[in-house]
């Protein structure tokens, strides 16, 4: 009986061998030997960290004060939530990080309008880059050329051809999925599909806009143009253009990761209002601060975040208006100026009561206002403090708003993605 299982288990083996040794992969990378192997959609691997974030564990926490409501107005009940993890920016979208998205939407326009397309195409998505970025935009010739993007003759100063602001627009264009989840559109693709341009040059002037009878010129001349506030937030981004960022964002990463044949990753998004509460805490869930109870101060007296101390000691904290992304300490997720610096948009809607029926995992209200929908519709929530808020708003559980279509000298955002945390090899 011995003899015959070890001649059988032999016999077994052979096979297995013979058929390792015949089989054939076809075309997808998968051997065809009729067993389930399962396709990889990227044969190749993906794109392993995201350059700049840090990931955010899956967990619980009680969202809302970890303190007395000190307006009365109830517009934040404790609840306890749990959220999925992600990927978020490490700091806030600096002014280089926008830059590089405002120069790619001048770039690609140029391009369409000099006719730069790869050879035998000619359409927006066909551009020739390597011609493209050879445009002199200080030529006075190349400029003569762009008469699409540059400033009309009576919007000159001493008949200085210049791009004109106004005129960088990004073509955003995705799918609806709250749309297209609906019954009545199913099957019906032009139902959910959104396609709309964005005006995408940030608002220089709200420095000028947001204080009356306050001397901020320079900060209005310099503050995007200048480098030495290159890795400073962005500011003067109202809630669209933040949004067409990330899809910017996504959309430059994939087109990348398509020609160097790897998965097609997941998109870039502002997070939710959620996301962003728990991402603030760091794992200190009833904690008023990104850093603990119950000061902005630690035990030597050094302030903690970037704000208005006091009644207006602004250059108390190291800063009088913005700071460096990176400045102070990250929190223990590793996320820098979760509290103060600039307040960030969120993609949630701003409604007063949404805590009170809002689902607990990865809870999220969202509506996609439109130009004719009221202001109050257009409220979007603003979470964070900033430069110029006194301490109470650094608290991780404050909620604030402001409208989608309005842009501030200190509100900025940063970007979420999700993906695993194990990202798999490159």
């Amino acid at each position: 009986m011995r003899s015959q299982l070890i001649a059988i288990s032999a016999l077994t083996i052979a096979a297995a061998l013979a058929l390792g040794g015949c089989s054939k992969k076809g075309k997808s990378g998968v051997a065809d030997d009729g067993q389930l192997h399962g396709i990889s959609p990227g044969a190749r691997g993906s794109m392993g960290k995201p350059l700049g974030m840090v990931y955010v564990p899956s967990g619980t926490f009680h969202m809302g004060p970890s303190d007395e409501d000190v307006n009365f107005n109830y517009t934040a009940r404790n609840k306890q939530v749990s959220i999925n993890g992600f990927w978020m920016d490490a700091t806030e979208i600096t002014n280089n990080e926008y830059r590089q998205f405002v120069w790619w939407v001048r770039d690609s326009l140029a391009a369409v309008e000099m006719g730069y397309f790869k050879t035998g195409q000619a359409n927006d998505t066909a551009i020739d880059w390597a011609k493209a970025r050879t445009i002199k935009y200080a030529d006075k010739g190349t400029l003569e050329k762009l008469t699409k993007l540059v400033l009309a003759p009576d919007n000159r100063l001493y008949n200085k051809i210049e791009i004109d602001p106004e005129k960088i627009v990004y073509n955003v264009q995705g799918f609806d999925l709250k749309e297209a989840a609906k019954r009545e559109n199913a099957g019906k693709r032009g139902k959910y599909i959104y396609r709309y341009d964005q005006k995408v040059y940030p608002d220089t002037l709200v420095w000028m806009r947001d204080f009356s009878y306050s001397y901020n010129e320079p900060m209005a001349k310099r503050y995007f143009a200048h480098p030495s506030f290159g890795n400073y937030p962005v500011v003067g981004v109202n809630w669209k253009q933040a949004m067409a960022f990330c899809h910017w964002r996504s959309f430059y990463l994939n087109s990348f990761l398509e020609r160097r044949k790897k998965a097609v990753e997941s998109d870039f998004r502002l997070p939710t209002e959620a996301e962003w509460e728990y991402a603030a805490r760091g794992g200190r869930t009833q904690s008023m601060y990104p850093w603990g109870n119950y000061y902005p101060r630690n035990k030597k007296g050094c302030l903690l975040a970037n704000f208005k101390p006091g009644r207006g000691n602004y250059p108390e904290d190291g800063g009088f208006y913005t700071v460096r992304a990176d400045a102070y300490w990250p929190n223990d997720f590793g996320l820098y100026n979760m509290a103060g610096n600039v307040a960030e948009w969120t993609s949630s809607y701003f409604y007063e009561g949404s805590y009170n029926f809002q689902h607990d995992m990865n809870p999220d209200v969202r509506y996609n206002a439109s130009e004719t929908d009221p202001p109050r519709m257009k409220r979007k929530v603003v979470r964070g403090g900033s430069w110029k808020d006194v301490a109470y708003y650094l608290q991780t559980s404050t909620r604030s708003y402001e409208y989608q279509d309005t842009a501030k000298s200190y509100i900025g955002f940063r970007c979420v993605i999700d993906l695993p945390a194990q990202l798999g090899r490159r």
